[in-house]
């Protein structure tokens, strides 16, 4: 092991000299002068070579050039342009601060796509939205949401209002990374999807990764959501929030040292369960979230983070049944810079996943989660000005808690019982390489090597033939297996190991001085897979991880997209068509419980998964209208075959329609700015309806009339069309240059022609009529929304 580690440091010593020999290396920080605050994805151009880099996560860049003078262009839209002259005779260190060019209340959008050394960069298949553009954004009851705005993008959904989670290309939500500050968010709604967990004013960036993803990112095969939150204000304290009909917030940051070290503390909550007693109602629906962020400045080499969030929901019944659920991350973070080439960070994060319920009426308490420790190391390695490396380990160690219940009272004659824990470790290493191979071909290429190992457990189930599901061929019906035994493990043992490597590849090339042509390659894997049988995940589903029963899901994506800059970036257009097909998809058999259910092998097949279609995005990205018109043709589509020729599998074994799939997805997001004083903003969203299941028949049990489901087909029909129109309408006083408080007034209305949006249909026997019917069900018509936002 010594010798490796050491060969690897020769190695990489070696090539530095070699890359660096009669060039020299111009790096620093960029930050934001009102704040200290660092800037993620800034341009460092230099037009005269065509040579340009772009600063990290955390602000750092590096480039290494030829001895010369060059005149270098710092570019971050919302933002002033630095143009400096630089004279490189040895390294340089140079830290630029930019101005916000703009002073008003709202954040200056700041959108993917739109320079230059964008359509250059090969990574492709991803958007960026900063919380500005969140902000203007209309959503429902008024308050921003970070989940409401990504649905918005080319192939992204979700299963509708009042929905939790995403869908990215045709994939599952469960099958999306969300990462807060790196840490795992397992749950990213409140309130069973009416708002997400994120808090728009704590958010510093955000980059939704749809395909292409780079082989520092795994465990899912859909997509990467990764959120970083704000540093905090290093200079001076300040503040700023909202009050809206249903919800506030308010955000404090300021210097800890000044201009070494900053704290940022953000809180949400919701009232509107408050007004319940006024109508007699003894219910309770609330959700509270807190962001905190600490950084210190050691000295020029070295920083530390301490980041955290910690979220909780409550609903509940009179006193009869309560729901609390929620998510806790904490993560401790120290950036290191070796030298002026090599830049790295460690990370300690813990995450913890929450559900509880309360029945009070048959007298008992149910709790489940999962738990999650993660070591992460990753480098950043300026190899010249064509060849940049980023590598790195990652390591996570899971506990997982399907469920116990204990009895809340003791009269209730429940017996406590707990089902298995689990637990797995998932070991990730990486390297991801960025090749300008010239001025027109630029490459990204890099590899994962992924390791899962399924740890011991109290009591594991054995099988005849590890055979947990059977088959009758007479009734063509899948039934449990019973156990013959049962296994016990220690901690330590392995139950199950998979080693997976995972290529990544991407290139783009230049077309004339405004366009280009881009493809990419992806494989990943995913150890987690979350139970649900519903169209949308549930704080009541549970994750299981895989083993000697569940295999990994495995993903082979392919992208192909043509890119162009329209009038020097004033318009973008986009577009890109992909293909992806999985391995190992879960599917249930008919009649599948899932619920605290011990021995889950029982009741599913592995099946496999296909989605494939067309993107196109139209982005104005300058002037007093901003906005973009989006377009998904796509196809989401899942089989499960029988095992044998003798089973039929799931739907006779024929690929059927994904919950989740819809075959047109229209969006149109805009934004208009009269004056400082007044803006308006609109978004429309047409999409096909859901694929869904309805009724072929009827039966009469105990004089109650039953609808008749075909147990051999599914998602054969579909809900009505999803659209709606949406608008809000913001005001900004006057500004008073020597007033510290400055305000807005959101005026919004979420489907403003009351379209009754189907969530589903009930089909029964009208009791007074006696006649069959079907019953829409709506979540939301037109609901108007104010909200006053402030800061100082």
């Amino acid at each position: 092991m010594k010798n490796t580690i050491h060969c690897c440091i020769i190695f990489l010593l070696i090539t530095t000299t070699l890359f660096s020999q009669d060039k020299f290396t111009l790096s620093g920080i960029i930050t934001e002068k009102s704040s200290n605050e660092t800037l993620i994805g800034v341009n460092i151009l230099i037009p005269e070579i065509n040579k340009g880099v772009v600063s990290n996560e955390y602000g750092f860049y590096s480039i290494t050039l030829p001895e010369g003078t060059y005149k270098l262009q710092i570019s971050y839209l919302g933002f002033n342009d630095i143009v400096r002259e630089v004279v490189l005779k040895a390294d340089t260190k140079i830290n630029f601060e930019l101005v916000e060019a703009s002073e008003t209340l709202d954040e200056v959008v700041i959108t993917e796509n739109v320079e230059k050394t964008d359509i250059r960069d090969p990574q492709m298949s991803v958007n960026r939205l900063t919380a500005g553009t969140i902000k203007q954004i209309p959503v429902v009851l008024g308050e921003a949401d970070v989940i409401k705005s990504i649905i918005l993008l080319p192939g992204v959904t979700n299963a509708g209002e009042g929905s939790s989670g995403f869908n990215v290309r045709g994939g599952a939500a469960d099958q999306n990374l969300i990462l807060l500050d790196e840490a795992t968010i397992f749950n990213s709604s409140h309130l069973f999807g009416f708002f997400s967990v994120f808090n728009p004013d704590a958010i510093k960036d955000l980059k939704l990764y749809k395909g292409g993803i780079p082989a520092r990112y795994g465990g899912r095969v859909s997509s990467v959501l990764d959120i970083y939150q704000r540093e905090g204000n290093s200079k001076k304290i300040k503040a700023n929030g909202g009050i809206g009909l249903v919800a506030s917030r308010l955000l404090i940051e300021g210097p800890l040292v000044k201009d070494k070290g900053a704290f940022l503390v953000g809180g949400r909550g919701t009232y509107a369960h408050l007004f319940f007693p006024l109508f007699d109602l003894d219910n309770t629906a609330f959700f509270y979230d807190l962001n905190t962020k600490l950084n210190y400045r050691i000295n020029e080499k070295n920083n530390i983070f301490i980041s955290g969030y910690f979220g909780r929901d409550v609903l509940s019944f009179s006193e009869v049944f309560k729901n609390t659920y929620g998510n806790t991350v904490v993560n401790l973070r120290w950036n290191h810079l070796f030298s002026d080439q090599l830049f790295s960070n460690v990370s300690l994060i813990y995450s913890d996943y929450f559900y509880g319920l309360d029945l009070n009426f048959v007298g008992f308490e149910w709790n489940s989660g999962i738990r999650n420790f993660n070591f992460k190391y990753d480098f950043t390695h300026y190899l010249g000005d064509s060849f940049r490396l980023r590598y790195g380990i990652n390591n996570i160690y899971y506990r997982f808690n399907p469920g116990e219940i204990e009895p809340n009272t003791e009269t209730s004659g429940i017996v406590a019982d707990k089902l298995i824990d689990k637990y797995a470790n998932e070991l990730g290493l990486y390297l991801d390489v960025e090749h300008d191979v010239s001025n027109r071909l630029k490459l990204q290429y890099g590899l994962r090597l992924s390791n899962f190992i399924r740890l011991g457990q109290d009591e594991l189930n054995v099988y005849e033939n590890d055979n947990p599901l059977l088959y009758d061929a007479q009734t063509q019906i899948y039934s449990g297996a019973e156990p013959i035994a049962t296994e016990s493990f220690s901690r330590s043992e392995s139950i199950k190991t998979f080693t997976n490597l995972e290529p990544r590849f991407a290139l783009s090339y230049l077309i004339g001085n405004s366009s280009s042509v881009k493809m990419s390659y992806n494989r990943m894997a995913q150890y987690l897979h979350l139970l649900s049988n519903t169209n949308s995940p549930t704080p009541l589903d549970v994750w299981t991880p895989s083993g000697k029963y569940v295999q990994p899901q495995l993903l082979n994506q392919y992208a192909l997209g043509y890119f162009k800059d329209i009038k020097e970036g004033m318009y973008s257009f986009e577009t890109e068509v992909f293909y992806k097909d999985i391995e190992n998809r879960i599917d249930y058999i008919n009649g599948a419980d899932l619920i605290a259910n011990d021995a889950i092998e029982r009741v599913i097949l592995s099946g496999e998964a296909r989605a494939y279609g067309a993107e196109v995005l139209v982005r104005k990205n300058e002037g007093n209208f901003t906005g973009w018109l989006a377009y998904t043709l796509s196809r989401s589509e899942q089989r499960t075959p029988g095992r044998t020729p003798i089973e039929t599998g799931i739907n006779k074994g024929k690929w059927y329609n994904t919950p989740f799939d819809k075959t047109h997805d229209i969006s149109f997001t805009g934004s208009y700015k009269f004056n400082d004083q007044l803006k308006i903003n609109t978004n429309f969203v047409l999409q096909t309806g859901q694929p869904t299941n309805f009724p072929i028949g009827q039966y009469t049990y105990e004089g109650v009339v039953v609808p008749l489901y075909d147990g051999d087909t599914r998602n054969s029909e579909r809900l009505p069309n999803y659209h709606r129109l949406d608008l809000s309408l913001t005001l900004t006083p006057k500004r008073n240059k020597t007033r510290k408080w400055n305000s807005e007034w959101v005026f919004s209305v979420y489907n403003i022609y009351n379209r009754k949006n189907a969530a589903s249909f009930t089909f029964g026997q009208n009791t007074e009529t006696r006649q069959n019917e079907a019953v829409r069900t709506a979540i939301f018509g037109i609901v108007p929304a104010v909200t006053y936002n402030f800061k100082f």
